[in-house]
C-alpha cells in the first residue's frame, strides 16, 4: 500500500576505523515512493548505503525494513528481505554474458515474481540484443542498464540506486532517467542517490539532504523546488 513505511533508518552512525562519517542519520522510504538522498561529494551518501546494506557495520542507530530490525545484517539478508541494490561502480560479472548475469541473481523475494528475463528485456531492449555478450564487452551505459536489470531480477520491494548515472554520456543518462520514471509509474519504491538535481526533481516525491554526515533538510519535491536556499547552501557543487 502506498504510504506504508518500508525502510526506516533512525540515528544511523558509521565510519571507517576512527573516522566517523555519519552522525545520527534519519530517513525513510514509503511504499510507492521515490526518495532521494542528496548532497555534495564526500558528505556520506555512499556510507549510508553501505551501512543500510550491511556492507559496513554501523556503530549506532537502527535499520528497519518492513518492520524488521535488519541493522548490521549481512548483505544477503537484506537482499532476501527484498532490497535490491544497484551499487556505485556497477559491479557486474565481466566474464559472464548478459543473460548469465541476470540469471545469476534471479530470485523472488517480494513474492510477486514481477521481473523476469522477458520483462527486463522489455525495459531494456539493448540488453536483449546483447544477451550473449560478456559483461566486459558492454559499454558503460549498457553495463549500468545490466546492473539495474540484475537488481530487478531479485524482484525487490525496494530498489536502491547509488550514483546510477555517474560518468555516463548524456543520451545514456537520459535513458536511465526514463527507465526510473517508468519504474515510478509502475509503483516501485526507489531510493536514489545522485547529483543531478534537475532530473531528480522530475521523478522524486521526497528529498533528504545530507551535509557532513547529518540530514540537514528534508521535504517534498515541491518544497525543494521552492526553497532555493537549500539548493544554494547544500547542493551546489
Amino acid at each position: 500500500m502506498t504510504g506504508e513505511k518500508m525502510l526506516k533508518v533512525t540515528g544511523l552512525e558509521a565510519g571507517y576505523g576512527a573516522a566517523q562519517v555519519l552522525f545520527g542519520v534519519d530517513f525513510s522510504v514509503a511504499a510507492g515512493q521515490v526518495v532521494t538522498l542528496i548532497g555534495r561529494n564526500g558528505m556520506g551518501k555512499t556510507t549510508v548505503v553501505k551501512s543500510v546494506m550491511g556492507l559496513i557495520k554501523p556503530t549506532g542507530g537502527n535499520v528497519h525494513f518492513l518492520g524488521k530490525n535488519l541493522t548490521a545484517h549481512p548483505p544477503f539478508k537484506l537482499a532476501q528481505a527484498g532490497i535490491g541494490l544497484v551499487p556505485e561502480g556497477r559491479m557486474i560479472f565481466p566474464t559472464l554474458n548478459v543473460r548469465e548475469n541476470l540469471v545469476a541473481t534471479a530470485a523472488n523475494h517480494s513474492g510477486s515474481a514481477r521481473w523476469s528475463l522477458e520483462t527486463v528485456y522489455e525495459l531494456f531492449p539493448t540488453l536483449a540484443a546483447r544477451a550473449n555478450n560478456l559483461g566486459a564487452q558492454l559499454s558503460g551505459g549498457e553495463q549500468q542498464m545490466l546492473a539495474i536489470a540484475r537488481a530487478l531480477m531479485t524482484n525487490p520491494r525496494l530498489l536502491i540506486l547509488d550514483e546510477a548515472t555517474e560518468g555516463l554520456a548524456p543520451l545514456v543518462r537520459e535513458e536511465i532517467w526514463q527507465c526510473l520514471a517508468g519504474l515510478k509509474k509502475s509503483g516501485e519504491a526507489i531510493l536514489v542517490i545522485d547529483k543531478n538535481i534537475e532530473e531528480l526533481t522530475r521523478i522524486a516525491d521526497h528529498h533528504f539532504v545530507l551535509e557532513k554526515g547529518t540530514i540537514v533538510w528534508h521535504g517534498s519535491n515541491d518544497e525543494l523546488l521552492t526553497d532555493t536556499s537549500v539548493i544554494d547552501s547544500f547542493l551546489h557543487l
